[in-house]
């Protein structure tokens, strides 16, 4: 699983994933990324629920679950058998960390919870993932990205001004929160390497989403108010948003004051709004979009988006043109900047995935392996850690 004469971040490690879904799986794929050996323990009839979401699909496999698999071994062990708890049980020993996203107290009824786990094994980082945290008051709920979504506050700050509250387009809060307990992870296995002991790892989709907020939650804290949605604009930053072009749409996001004074002076040959005492620093347009929005628009929808940002980039003026997914996978960046992998898949032949975007000059990401089908590595890894 390793790329020969090359040093990955995390050669060595060991990873036992007992999670499924999205947030765990996102946060192993990403330790499997970074060179770690990822065992994925799985349910021996059906495996990751994701399995089954489909479609899309290929050739009757869910690429729901290709997008946060890869790189992994799967081992099919049912834990309802006490031989079959054991075996995990030695695996843990082995470990060097276990991410885990069952409901609280789940894995402690199969002797399997982080105090139990620990006399067998001090080193072990024990990373829980969860709805709402192992303390609190819903710790013992189960959590879901829509729901989270909604109750965290993101949803009322997502959508137009008049419609909706919107979610976002992929389950983004199970997405942060993996990667915050890859962070977590990462961070645990540094302080190991200073005390010698593992510990125990509380993220939740909860924290995670509410801590997404970021400026909005800053802004609330400080003034007390309710803040509003604002669709494709910005709440505190004008004109950033999108724009009606002759023949499509635009996203300009224009930062400071002086990429507004380009804008107007170098592509819209309209200097004088940038003197205008309405639009000459960024709060006075904040507090005029009403009248700044207007007149910009009426400017954009007289000229092609391609002529507009080949303008703007000119100027040094940040924008974009909206692309559908199949026009970003056909895209020169995309291309120039290898974002997908092809694999070698032993049913597809071959399998078209995106590539990790972490890049390190001295010590790479590994080069990608196929999801792998449910338990095909299971007497592989038990021979292995059973000594055989």
């Amino acid at each position: 699983m390793t790329d020969p004469g090359i040093i990955h971040p995390l050669d060595g490690i060991k990873v036992l994933d007992l999670s499924r879904i999205l947030a765990g799986p996102w946060c192993t794929q990403t330790l499997a990324d970074l060179g770690a050996e990822v065992w994925k323990i799985e349910e021996a009839t059906a495996g990751d629920d994701t399995r089954g979401w489909m479609p899309p699909e290929i050739g009757g496999e869910s690429t729901y679950f290709q997008c946060c698999n890869r790189s992994k071994l799967s081992v099919a062990v049912d834990l309802r058998d006490a031989a079959g708890r054991e075996q995990i049980a030695r695996l843990a020993e082995e470990a060097d960390v276990l991410v885990e996203n069952f409901r609280t107290g789940g894995l402690d009824r199969f002797g399997l919870g982080y105090e139990q786990l620990k006399e067998r094994n001090s080193r072990l980082i024990y990373c829980s993932i969860s709805g709402y945290g192992r303390t609190g008051p819903r710790a013992d709920e189960a959590g879901y990205d829509f729901a989270i979504q909604a109750e965290s506050g993101l949803m009322s700050i997502t959508g137009e001004p008049e419609g909706a509250p919107m979610k976002h387009g992929v389950a983004i809060t199970d997405l942060v929160t993996g990667m915050n307990a890859t962070q977590a992870i990462l961070a645990a296995l540094i302080a190991r390497g200073r005390t010698g002991r593992g510990q125990h790892l509380d993220i939740a989709l909860f924290d995670s989403a509410v801590a997404l907020l970021a400026n909005v939650a800053s802004g609330h804290l400080a003034t007390g108010r309710s803040p509003g949605r604002f669709g494709n604009a910005h709440a505190t930053v004008v004109p950033y948003q999108l724009f009606d072009t002759e023949d499509g749409v635009l996203a300009l996001a224009c930062g400071n004051d002086q990429q507004f004074r380009a804008l107007c002076g170098k592509v819209l040959a309209r200097p004088e709004l940038a003197e205008d005492d309405r639009y000459r620093s960024n709060r006075s347009r904040v507090l005029n979009r009403g009248t700044l929005i207007p007149t910009l628009a009426a400017l954009f929808r007289a000229t092609k988006t391609g002529d507009w940002i080949e303008r703007l980039r000119a100027a040094g003026v940040p924008a974009g043109q909206v692309r559908s997914v199949p026009e970003v996978f056909a895209a020169a960046d995309t291309l120039g900047r290898g974002l997908v992998h092809q694999v070698p898949d032993r049913i597809h032949g071959s399998l078209r995935m995106v590539a990790s975007p972490l890049r390190l000059s001295d010590t790479p990401v590994r080069l990608p392996t196929a999801p792998p089908r449910l338990g095909e590595h299971t007497a592989e890894v038990l021979a292995r850690k059973s000594g055989a």
